[in-house]
C-alpha cells in the first residue's frame, strides 16, 4: 500500500509563477509577474547591512514588532491589529485554513488570483467561482451565491491579472449583502496605485465592530521587495488570535523585517514608483491600442491585453519571447487569448511596444 495525500490534493494544478528566463536568449526583459522596475527604496539597502551586521546565530522578532509599529503610523492604524507574514500569500493561506474546511464554500470571482481557489481546494474547500461583468467582479452575483455552507468571500480590489477595481461604494455594498459570519477578504495588493476618488483599500471596514473582515497588504509589489517575500493583514483582533495558533513562529525574517521597515517609511520613493507607473500605464495602454490591441483599463502596474484569438496570443508570445521579452500568459485563468504585461522601465516599455508594432503589421 502506497502512502496518498488527502483527497482531492492530486486534481489541483500547482500555481506557475512568472518565468524569467528563456533559452537561449541571454539579455531578458522580464514583464512578467508586475514587479517594481524601480526596485526598493535606496534606504533599504542601508537597513539590510545594519542588520546583516547583528547577530545572525539570533531568532528574528516573531512579533515584528517595529514593522508593524512602522506600518501602524503610516496608515493610521492600530499596530495591535497587523500580522505580518511570508507575503501577502501565506496570509491569505492561513485565512483560508483557519476558517474553511470539508464541505465549506468559498467565493471567489472568475478572474481573481489564482491562489485562493488552490488552497479552498487543498483543505477540502469548494471554490465558487462567478463569473464577472467586463472583467469586473460582479457583487450581486456574489452575493446571491451565499449557501449556508458558505465560509468565506475573497475579493482583490483592484484585481489581478484584469487591472480593473471597484470604488469602495461598492465594495461597502457587498459587505452589506454577506452574512455577519461569513469572512470578506479583501486583497489589495496594488492598493497603492490607484488614485481614483472613489477608492478605497477597505482598512475601515475592519474596524466595523464585527470580527468578519480583514485586508490583506504586500511589499512586493510598489515598495520592490518581491524576493523578500513580506505582507501584512489588517484584521480585528479576534482574527489575528486565531491565525496566531497557526502561523509559522518565526515567518519574517530579521533582513525582510528591516527592509519592509525602511521601505514603508520611504513615502517619497513610493510616490516616485507611482508616478513612473502613472506616466507609463496611459501611454502603454493607449500605444498598445493603436496597433490594434484591446487593453483593458487598468489601475494597477500592468495591463491586460487581448489578441484575435488565443492562436495569435500565442504567436504574440513566443515573438516576444524570441527576442527576449517575456510576459505572462493568462490562459490558465481562463482568458486564453490573453497577455498581462508588467509596465518596466522607459527602455523597456519601448522595447516592448517596439516588437509587438512589429508583430502586428
Amino acid at each position: 500500500m502506497s502512502i496518498s495525500p488527502r483527497k482531492g490534493i492530486l486534481d489541483i494544478v500547482p500555481y506557475k509563477p512568472g518565468e524569467s528566463k528563456v533559452e537561449g536568449v541571454d539579455r531578458i526583459i522580464k514583464l512578467a509577474s508586475n514587479e517594481s522596475p524601480l526596485g526598493p527604496s535606496p534606504k533599504v539597502q542601508d537597513a539590510i547591512e545594519r542588520a546583516l551586521n547583528d547577530d545572525l546565530a539570533l531568532y528574528p522578532d516573531p512579533a515584528c514588532t517595529t514593522l508593524r509599529e512602522a506600518i501602524a503610523e503610516v496608515h493610521g492604524l492600530r499596530s495591535e491589529q497587523i500580522l505580518c507574514g511570508n507575503g501577502s500569500e501565506e496570509l491569505l493561506q492561513l485565512l483560508i485554513r483557519a476558517y474553511v474546511g470539508d464541505g465549506d464554500e468559498v467565493i471567489l470571482s472568475r478572474f481573481g488570483f489564482l491562489v485562493p481557489p488552490l488552497v479552498t481546494r487543498a483543505v477540502g474547500g469548494t471554490a465558487v467561482m462567478i463569473d464577472e461583468q467586463n472583467y469586473k467582479a460582479d457583487i450581486d452575483a456574489m452575493i446571491a451565491a451565499q449557501t449556508e455552507r458558505t465560509k468565506v468571500v475573497v475579493l482583490a480590489n483592484p484585481n489581478n491579472p484584469t487591472g480593473t477595481y471597484l470604488p469602495f461604494e461598492e465594495v461597502k455594498r457587498l459587505r452589506q449583502g454577506l452574512r455577519e459570519d461569513v469572512l470578506l477578504i479583501l486583497d489589495a495588493a496594488y492598493a497603492e496605485y490607484p488614485e481614483t476618488e472613489d477608492y478605497n483599500a477597505g482598512l475601515e471596514l475592519v474596524d466595523n465592530g464585527l470580527d468578519n473582515t480583514v485586508v490583506t497588504r504586500t511589499f512586493s509589489k510598489i515598495y520592490g521587495l518581491a524576493a523578500l517575500r513580506v505582507g501584512w493583514v489588517y484584521a480585528p483582533e479576534e482574527i489575528l488570535a486565531v491565525l496566531h495558533r497557526i502561523r509559522p513562529t518565526f515567518n519574517v525574517n530579521k533582513i525582510s523585517q528591516a527592509a519592509a521597515e525602511a521601505a514603508v517609511r520611504d513615502q517619497d520613493h513610493v510616490a516616485r514608483t507611482r508616478i513612473h507607473n502613472n506616466k507609463w500605464l496611459p501611454r502603454l495602454s493607449a500605444a498598445l491600442e493603436e496597433i490594434g490591441l484591446e487593453v483593458t483599463p487598468s489601475v494597477g502596474n500592468f495591463v491586460l491585453v487581448h489578441f484575435r484569438d488565443a492562436e495569435q496570443r500565442q504567436a504574440a508570445d513566443n515573438f516576444l519571447r524570441g527576442r527576449g521579452i517575456i510576459v505572462r500568459p493568462v490562459a490558465n485563468y481562463g482568458l486564453e487569448r490573453s497577455l498581462r504585461i508588467t509596465i518596466g522601465r522607459d527602455a523597456e516599455n519601448d522595447a516592448l511596444l517596439k516588437a509587438l508594432a512589429e508583430f502586428m503589421t
